[in-house]
């Protein structure tokens, strides 16, 4: 792992800390970030899929030289698979060894046997208990997805940086680590859990920063082909679609096209694509055809007289 960076000392310095990584932010972001690493609070990001959420714990962890620790969430996820568990299979192999020497102490063996020897740390423990010189980056992906309990037992850990195992107690972190805590907002997340958190929506990217971020995560993609792009998904954004592209799709969709050797956008070349684009039948169908060279033809006009300006 790579020496650790310091933590940035202001919204600028944390805005400057993101472009390292390669992330376009606006300002809005970097104070949410910088007031997040300099207070210890969690940050909460919530926003469409696909528009770079999970990206900023990713940046962070590299830019700061720290190690990223990820729980990505699910249906049904429990304190067995996020927290801890004990080692079953270890500890039977204990008790054998145990009653081969001849032990009769019971109450120590079972006070050894549920001891933090004993534990499977998983990813939030680890988060906790990590050895690192520097305290780790906590990415707890996608919690709109679980289940009410859990977001409950997060309290704690958010408030206090802490976990309690019953049969040992409270352990804490001794420095805490930099959370991230990340909603697709499929449902409503308690505000007993947002309060503990600092609060950033992370939205579609305007025209200008979507160019930016392709300049930076499609460097080959000749110009006029980038621009025809943030353009033409612009327009997209505004349909009433049932999912709407992110900024990972309109990467996505650059890519492609240039794997097919693309220099500017086509009616076929759009029809062919649509998939990398949208991820609905319902929506691709709404979109080929006729539709698909409208958007693209206000997108030519619009671009031509931006050039003629």
């Amino acid at each position: 792992m790579q020496t650790g960076r310091a933590l940035p000392q202001s919204v600028v310095e944390t805005g400057e800390l993101l472009e390292a990584g390669d992330y376009v932010s606006d300002t809005a972001l970097a104070t949410a970030v910088f007031l997040s690493l300099k207070l210890d609070r969690p940050l909460f990001l919530e926003g469409e899929a696909g528009v770079g959420k999970t990206e900023i714990a990713k940046v962070l962890a590299a830019t700061l030289g720290r190690r990223l620790i990820r729980l990505q969430c699910y249906e049904g996820l429990d304190v067995a698979s996020a927290v801890y568990e004990w080692n079953y299979a270890r500890q039977m192999i204990e008790i054998r060894l145990a009653e081969a020497s001849g032990e009769t102490d019971r109450t120590r063996l079972g006070r050894d046997l549920f001891g933090p020897d004993f534990l499977i740390e998983r990813p939030l423990l680890q988060a906790l208990r990590s050895g690192d010189a520097e305290p780790p980056v906590l990415l707890i992906d996608e919690l709109d997805r679980t289940d009410e309990p859990f977001e409950a037992y997060l309290l704690e850990v958010l408030s206090d940086f802490q976990v309690t195992v019953p049969e040992i107690g409270p352990i804490a972190a001794a420095v805490p680590p930099a959370v991230v805590i990340t909603s697709n907002r499929t449902r409503e997340i308690h505000d007993a859990l947002k309060r503990r958190c600092f609060y950033h929506w992370v939205g579609y990217p305007d025209a200008r920063r979507e160019l930016d971020i392709l300049r930076r995560k499609a460097p080959g993609a000749p110009a006029d082909l980038s621009r025809q792009v943030v353009g033409y998904v612009q327009k997209v954004r505004e349909l009433d679609l049932f999912k709407l592209p992110g900024i990972a799709e309109t990467i996505d969709w650059v890519h492609a096209l240039m794997q097919l050797d693309a220099v500017a956008l086509d009616p076929a070349a759009v029809n062919d694509t649509l998939g990398v684009l949208l991820k609905y039948q319902d929506d691709i169908a709404r979109m080929q055809g006729s539709e698909a060279e409208r958007i693209l033809n206000e997108v030519r006009v619009e671009l031509a007289a931006a050039g003629a300006a």
